[in-house]
Formats: structure tokens, sequence, C-alpha cells
């Protein structure tokens, strides 16, 4: 993401222009709208004309627009953010007051304006602006017949590439067959390594699978790399990092990232740093359950008693459309920075973000125990999300 223009007043309103520079781009995007905010971008307007004989037809213009946000939309798969509401300033083509969906398209400028520019969305900017934060880790995870090759970035799980090859058991006397659809599945694999892992920017890729599929895949890929003379391969090879994974299904790649050789390798990285954070905060509420709170009713209460270390919230509860239930977790966050403690937000979209979602979205590990705070929660925190 590229930040054209930053223009924020000292009571917080304001606007800022930006420019999506890829897929990831669209769901810090998604994160900064709220309905009411105001987004002013290029579109497509379908536009009726009548010519002076007076028949009527319709052609497609390009024009921009200025919608009061009311409705918004975003696709996970596809990374695609449509928003959608009603033209607040005068325009040639569309009425005011008229409805319009705006598509916002990669290496178009927009401009967002708000009326409250907080913490949490200026940390967004910030975080989506940096060059440094970008896709630094692939998985290929893997088992006979089956690879999913997914990115994982600082904010998202994507899956690039699905590889399903049919292979038929061993014969008796004959194993051909067999051999020679495992070669076509390598070679499948290999494939999508080469067309979605950009190997400038990824720093380590995680082959895992159950039993010796990774070995095999890997010796397969890398003799065949030394066959074709494939430098981009042959000088990536440190890059390459074998884990024993249950299956080859998505959902392993939580077990991988927990994995202790993982963990120390990426030790940089955002995605292993949330991960890390859950896992302490499990053991902490398995050891020393006066130091490890979840819910926002209890994490609020330590947080006035200047006792949170790491608060661990989840992107998705800054997406709430009520003003004041947003604001709340935007406080709850700015006290925890302003005693020096340490602010973890989680993506959803990332496996360690589902797992918080599932502790109300919210959790904190303490600096030291706090008993009387294990009571049930208040009625205040049950109808937030």
């Amino acid at each position: 993401m590229k930040l054209l223009q930053k223009d924020i007043e000292k009571d917080n309103a304001g606007q800022v222009t930006l420019v999506p520079e890829e897929a990831e781009d669209m769901w810090h995007t998604y994160n900064l709208l709220q309905v009411g905010d105001s987004l002013r971008a290029s579109t497509i307007r379908k536009v009726q004309t009548e010519s002076a004989t007076g028949s009527v037809g319709s052609s497609r213009v390009r024009t921009t627009l200025t919608l009061c946000v009311e409705t918004i939309d975003f696709d996970t798969q596809a990374c695609q953010l449509r928003v959608k509401g009603t033209n607040i300033e005068e325009n040639q083509f569309v009425k005011m007051g008229a409805y319009h969906t705006i598509e916002l398209e990669l290496n178009r400028k927009f401009t967002l304006a708000k009326k409250n520019w907080d913490s949490v969305v200026l940390d967004r900017i910030e975080q989506a602006c940096d060059p440094s934060q970008k896709a630094d880790v692939a998985a290929v995870v893997m088992q006979e017949g089956l690879a999913n090759v997914v990115l994982v970035t600082p904010a998202m799980t994507l899956l690039r590439a699905k590889v399903e090859v049919t292979i038929p058991r061993k014969r008796k006397g004959s194993c051909s067959q067999h051999e020679k659809a495992l070669e076509r599945f390598y070679e499948a694999v290999m494939q999508a390594i080469l067309r979605h892992i950009n190997f400038d920017v990824v720093k380590c890729i995680l082959v895992a699978s159950p039993g010796f599929v990774k070995d095999q895949f890997i010796a397969y890929m890398f003799k065949e790399a030394v066959r074709q003379d494939n430098k981009l391969l042959l000088e990536n090879r440190p890059k390459f990092m074998l884990v024993h994974s249950s299956s080859g299904h998505k959902y392993s790649l939580k077990e991988i990232l927990c994995d202790p050789a993982v963990t120390s390798r990426l030790s940089d990285t955002k995605a292993a740093g949330e991960v890390k954070a859950l896992e302490d905060f499990y053991k902490m509420l398995q050891h020393e359950p006066d130091r490890a709170f979840y819910g926002v009713a209890h994490v609020e209460k330590a947080a006035d008693a200047l006792a949170i270390d790491t608060l661990l919230i989840s992107d998705k509860l800054f997406r709430h459309q009520d003003v004041p239930t947003r604001s709340r977790y935007v406080r709850l966050v700015d006290s925890v920075r302003d005693n020096g403690g340490t602010v973890r937000i989680f993506s959803s979209l990332h496996v360690s973000g589902e797992q918080l979602t599932q502790l109300s979205g919210v959790a904190a590990i303490l600096r030291f125990p706090i008993a009387d705070l294990s009571e049930p929660e208040d009625e205040s925190s049950s109808d937030e999300d």
C-alpha cells in the first residue's frame, strides 16, 4: 500500500489518500472502512444517453464518485472489496443521493475521509504501508495426492494453489502406475511453487506432510532442478524447511506454526509472533490462571488495575459498526499502550486469530496475579459481538 497524502486535523477528523498495490491491501482497506465514512474513488457507471433522434442507448463511463459508505463487502478468496453508498458530491453522470457500488481496484488511488481517526486505524495504515511487512513465509502442506500452497502474510493466510492428483494404489508385482502418478503430482506441486512464490520476498518455505511425502517431494524437486538447471530453485534451497504435519489440509498450518523449530526460524515474522503470544496465554491459563483473563469485562478490569502485560485482541472487534462498542475496544488498546503494555492485534484471517475469536476476541496476560476477577462476567460483554 502506498500513502499519497495524509491530512488529519487536531480533532482527529480528516482524510488520507492511498493506493492499494497488492491483494492483501484490500484486506487492510476493509479494516479501515466504517459505515458513515466518505470514500472517493474512480469507478464505472452505466449511463443512459438519448440521441438527437430520440433513441435511447446506454454506455459505461469511468467517473470519480464520493460515496457516504453504507455497506462494505469483502470476498476473502478473491480479495475483492465492494463498497455501496449514496453519492454526496455533484457529478455529471450521477445524481446526488443516488446509490452506487464502487469496487476498489489495484493501483488506483482512493481517498477515505473520517470524522474520527483513532489510534487503531492509524496503526493499520502504518502497517499496510510498511514495505517490510510483506508475505515473508510460504507453506506447502501436503499428503499423497493433495497439496496446498499457502502464503502467510502479516495480515492473512492466502491459499494460492490447491493441487489434487488421484494416485492409484501399489499393485502386487507392479508399482509403475503408482510411481507415474506420484511423479505427476510432484511436478504439479513444483510448478505451483514456481508460479506462486516470490523468492525475492519470501524468507522461508515450509514443506509439511505426514510420513515421508515431504522428503520424497524435495528429493524429486531438486533432482529436477539440477536436470533442468533451474537456478531459482537451486539458489533458494536453504529457504526450504521440512516439518511434520498430521495432514495435507490447510488447517494443519496451525500445528506447523506452533512447532518450536519453526518458531525459532520465523522469530521475526508477525504470524509467528501471534501464534507464540496465544501459546503463552494458554500456558499461563493452565499454570497461573490468575494471570490470564479473557472476555472484555474481565480484561477491562485488569487494564484499570494497570495489570496487563500483553493484550491479545482480534481485528474483528474493530469492525463493529456500533460506534460506542468500537470506541470501547480502542480505549482498551490505548490504555494498555499508555501503561507500557504490549498490544497484539490478531488478524481474523489467520488460524491464531480464529482461535482468539473463540475466546470472545480479547484476552490478556497479566504482570501480576489478580484473584478476585474470576467471577462470571457481567452482561455488558455477553451481547457484544
